[in-house]
């Protein structure tokens, strides 16, 4: 009875301690975001470091969902004013929210700022919207292309094969699906968004000329390019169609060790890596006609209704998130690149380049990035997307008509919205 008594009291001194806590915070900050799994770890970790140092404010880390379910709640929650003071936005959906006023316009916060010279030009690039600065960069990413070594030397490749083209990729997948398909294993997931964007580009186009605004959705390079991926599902079977329902499962059979090359985000790594160990490989996303890769990711914005203590405090955390330490964090526990020019002198970094081979070549491919455009029909044209793609990867429409139609009901939509 003593000993659970005990314990009784100790549970009251753990809770009354959190009380304390709380109630030492002066300033709470509602913070929506994206990261779960080994993101969510590092996300942590950075807010506890700065809670630490900051124990005036406290950061409510809410766990939202994807990009897509952000946006979607972020639209619900505004008319009925319970929108968050923070909020993670995707690096080509945050324009909508600016252009509405939604978003806090942080050009002068950012100009005072002294990180702002620590930011490399890509980071502090995808979060200005017509001149002014709305996010700060948090996580940024590439594609790029991972595979399984344990599935390669099963399916008979005793060397590395050619990456490089969309003739390569559809020939090891051919192999892999036909040596190893009685085991359940297929050749390759079928490409998420952000992954078809890189194929696109790499064909030598785009969905929309991030320069110009020009819609390049029914362009000859465009219509090649989906026409290629969709005939990995719907034609060669070496992509299974679960994938295509639904993204996140061809990156868990990936995982799994049922899928022998993924094409995916660089902030895929960490989760990757804890799966598949000294299995992974990461290279390059392959150069069809050219070599270009988007940069994705997202970055922290504030919300315009916040009012201004919490929109001050909500700031330090931003440019806490960015400092050089705090990059380290989230680099070396995730694989997104880092953002900040000093973060490579963190012994973390260093450790992480160290020790996990693959972890920089996203990194590699800066010298070919591209920077993706962020207008208001963007966000509609990316939603509208996921339709067009499945119903052209599961054979249910001709890919030319698809597209010419998507191509024109954006353009519609972009002189609506604009």
């Amino acid at each position: 009875m003593l000993k659970n008594l005990k314990k009784v009291l100790l549970a009251g001194l753990i809770g009354l301690s959190g009380s304390v806590g709380a109630a030492q915070a002066d300033v709470t900050v509602e913070f929506w975001h994206s990261f779960d799994g080994s993101g969510g770890e590092a996300l942590g970790e950075i807010i506890e470091n700065f809670q630490a140092a900051n124990p005036d404010i406290k950061i409510d880390a809410q766990f939202i969902g994807n990009y897509n379910d952000i946006v979607a709640k972020l639209q619900a929650a505004i008319p009925a004013r319970r929108a968050p003071d923070a909020v993670i936005m995707e690096v080509t959906r945050y324009g909508l929210f600016a252009d509405r006023g939604v978003l806090l316009d942080l050009t002068e916060k950012v100009d005072n700022d002294p990180l702002k010279d620590d930011l490399f030009d890509f980071a502090r690039e995808v979060g200005v919207f017509e001149g002014k600065n709305y996010i700060v960069p948090f996580n940024s990413s590439t594609p790029v292309l991972y595979y399984n070594k344990e599935i390669f030397e099963r399916a008979g490749f005793a060397e590395e094969p050619a990456l490089k083209t969309y003739d390569d990729l559809l020939a090891v997948s051919k192999q892999i699906t036909e040596k190893l398909g009685d085991d359940g294993i297929t050749g390759i997931a079928a490409p998420g968004q952000f992954a078809r964007w890189g194929l696109i580009m790499d064909n030598d186009s785009d969905l929309i000329d991030s320069k110009t605004g020009e819609i390049l959705i029914d362009s000859p390079n465009t219509i090649e390019a989906y026409e290629w991926m969709a005939s990995l599902v719907h034609e060669h079977k070496v992509a299974s169609a679960d994938g295509v329902t639904k993204e996140n499962n061809g990156r868990d059979a990936f995982l799994a060790g049922k899928v022998g090359i993924m094409l995916n985000s660089t902030g895929n790594y960490g989760r990757s890596k804890k799966a598949l160990g000294d299995n992974l490989a990461v290279r390059p996303m392959p150069c069809n006609k050219v070599c270009a890769v988007p940069i994705g990711g997202a970055g922290i914005g504030i919300l315009s209704s916040a009012d201004k203590e919490t929109q001050d405090a909500a700031y330090k955390f931003i440019s806490f998130a960015a400092s050089p330490e705090s990059n380290a964090t989230w680099f070396s526990g995730t694989g997104y690149m880092p953002i900040n020019k000093n973060t490579a002198k963190q012994p973390l970094a260093a450790a992480a380049v160290q020790d996990k081979p693959g972890i920089t070549v996203a990194i590699d491919q800066l010298d070919f990035a591209r920077g993706r455009p962020r207008p208001p029909v963007v966000t509609w044209m990316r939603a509208t997307e996921y339709d067009m793609w499945q119903a052209m990867a599961l054979g249910q429409r001709d890919v030319t008509e698809t597209l010419k139609d998507f191509a024109d009901r954006t353009r519609k939509e972009a002189e609506r919205t604009n």
